[in-house]
């Protein structure tokens, strides 16, 4: 049996979540995650009939609207 870590490709994708814990991991809900994602405004992953977030790509959403300040 072979591990993830082992794989070769797979070595530096961050770990699936799914949609509640996609929630938890931004503070926010389920349900604002889901809308997100109908609206195509994040990335995700279907795997069989499951979506699934990758952490990296929730980061990048909260990069993106991060607003700096002027001082």
């Amino acid at each position: 049996m072979t591990t993830r870590a082992t794989q070769g490709p797979d070595v530096g994708r961050s770990p699936l979540l799914t949609v509640a814990q996609a929630g938890e991991y931004l503070g926010t809900g389920e349900r604002f995650i889901r809308r997100l994602i109908t609206e195509r405004r994040i990335a995700y992953v279907k795997v069989g009939k499951y979506v699934r977030l990758e952490r990296s790509t929730l980061d990048t959403f909260v990069d993106a609207g991060r607003v700096h300040s002027q001082r």
